[in-house]
């Protein structure tokens, strides 16, 4: 800090005689020169901008005022005070001018390699901003629940992907009593979920609506859905999801048992479907799974539908600042 308020006090050919105290090496003085004032952010200093940069390595490019001036659309007699007013500002000769010809100078060789560097990352710094600003680059997390990543969610990846190449995603899996807490710290920006938010600051969607069905292992008694009555259902081993009194997909489940007029045995609890259909693959119990699942081509299973169906939704909070929803939004 104290470095860079004494380059912006002192005189830069001051400074540089400093340099020089310490290297006998001009070349290599010049260029700890020049990368310290970039360090200090003082690569302008006062009352030089970027234009008259852009005005020096065209000409630099050019070595013709005419040409210069006609390329960059102003007039020779402008271009020429910019080009004076510049040397004025740094302190050194740029060009040796005669009525014939125009050439850099050693300054002027020097400036134009490490300014059109310095131009070159502004422009590149300009336009990550601008992807960032307009949501094409950046970082989102997506929630979602097992059942729909061998579906939705490689499509929906495909398609943003198609569309924003450059955008990184984290996709993440949560249980039931994380999702919320999630979305309202702003761990996650978009959540996938099958249970209906009641929170205020959380907005939701609709998306689609799909068939439950009993999972069973490949051999297991059960065929049909007539095979399923209270008394064959009575005897089974359950294997379900995390009981939480506010989540609606597990009223959902409870209305199927309910209409059986059991008491569920409850051998597992688990909110990872794929945990739960491997334990189906292992003959620990049967479970009641969105029909989803079936693209997953388990083997060792059978997917039994039934006529009730869960919903799925999209949710996110209210005033999550992220540019990059608004243009997941139209692809979802």
């Amino acid at each position: 800090m104290q470095l860079l308020n004494y380059c912006k006090t002192v005189n830069s050919l001051s400074f540089f005689g400093m340099i020089m105290l310490f290297y006998e090496d001009e070349n290599k003085c010049r260029d700890l020169f020049f990368d310290i004032l970039v360090y200090c952010n003082i690569v302008f200093y006062r009352d030089m901008d970027i234009q008259q940069i852009k005005y020096f390595l065209a000409l630099a490019d050019e070595l013709h005022f005419w040409n210069t001036a006609s390329k960059m659309n102003i007039t020779q007699s402008a271009l020429s005070r910019q080009i004076q007013s510049l040397e004025n500002e740094l302190g050194v000769l740029l060009f040796y001018r005669d009525k014939r010809n125009v050439s850099l100078t050693p300054s002027g060789k020097f400036l134009q390699e490490k300014w059109n560097r310095e131009l070159n990352r502004l422009d590149s710094f300009h336009h990550i901003a601008k992807q960032l600003h307009l949501g094409e680059l950046g970082t989102i997390k997506i929630a979602y629940p097992d059942s729909i990543s061998s579906s939705f969610i490689p499509n929906l990846l495909k398609r943003i992907l198609e569309q924003y190449p450059n955008l990184k995603i984290e996709l993440v899996q949560l249980p039931y009593q994380l999702q919320e807490q999630y979305l309202q710290e702003n761990k996650i920006e978009l959540l996938f979920s099958r249970d209906v938010c009641q929170s205020s600051i959380i907005e939701q969607r609709k998306l689609d609506s799909e068939r439950l069905a009993f999972v069973v292992y490949e051999d297991h008694d059960f065929t049909s859905i007539r095979d399923i009555t209270k008394e064959s259902l009575s005897n089974q081993r359950l294997i379900l999801a995390t009981e939480s009194h506010s989540s609606s997909y597990n009223e959902i489940i409870n209305t199927i048992l309910d209409s059986y007029e059991i008491d569920p045995n409850l051998y597992v609890q688990c909110d990872f479907g794929s945990t739960i259909i491997a334990l189906v693959q292992s003959r620990i119990g049967i479970s009641i799974l969105p029909i989803s699942y079936q693209y997953n081509q388990y083997k060792g299973v059978r997917f039994i539908p039934l006529s009730t169906t869960t919903d799925l939704y999209v949710q996110w909070k209210k005033d999550n600042p992220n540019p990059i929803l608004k243009n997941i939004f139209t692809l979802i």
